[in-house]
């Protein structure tokens, strides 16, 4: 014989799983999982895009790597014309290189001088005052200049 159910299950639901109109969102756990989502969702697009863009260099370098394997076993005017377009790749990644850094430099300089009048308006020149630490970016932006325009070995 069994025992009767109400004096061996004291809760109100009698041993059974909760049903929807039972089950209650607080509005406290909803603000706790959104950054977590968000969190898992920003690191999970990240790694796949670091992944895809992983990818999509180890096979540009593949074909680069057979290309030159099929040059070399090849002679005359199509290995020529191969070499010049490998030349003609690696002298356009140069090139753009030294615009990223263009620009890269006048960014960084407009963000020192930007940073530099800020902190001259919000809290003028007096001993303390922090205005110079606008210089920082805009000197590594003068130093990415002088380094494209002065120091780097010209693109043929």
């Amino acid at each position: 014989m069994q025992p009767d159910a109400g004096s061996c299950c004291p809760t109100k639901r009698m041993g059974r799983y909760l049903g929807k109109e039972e089950i209650v969102m607080h509005p406290e756990v909803i603000g706790v999982f959104i950054p977590i989502v968000l969190f898992v969702m920003l690191f999970s697009f990240l790694s796949v895009s670091v992944w895809v863009d992983g990818r999509k260099k180890e096979r540009e370098a593949f074909y680069r790597s057979e290309t030159l394997r099929r040059i070399t076993e090849t002679s005359g005017e199509g290995a020529k014309a191969a070499m010049d377009m490998l030349r003609e790749d690696e002298r356009l990644k140069r090139i753009k290189s030294r615009e990223g850094m263009k620009v890269g430099g006048l960014i960084c300089i407009a963000v020192g001088i930007g940073t530099t009048v800020f902190f001259l308006t919000l809290m003028g020149v007096h001993r303390g005052s922090p205005w110079l630490a606008g210089l920082i970016p805009g000197l590594i932006g003068v130093a990415m200049l002088i380094y494209v325009y002065f120091l780097a070995a010209p693109v043929e």
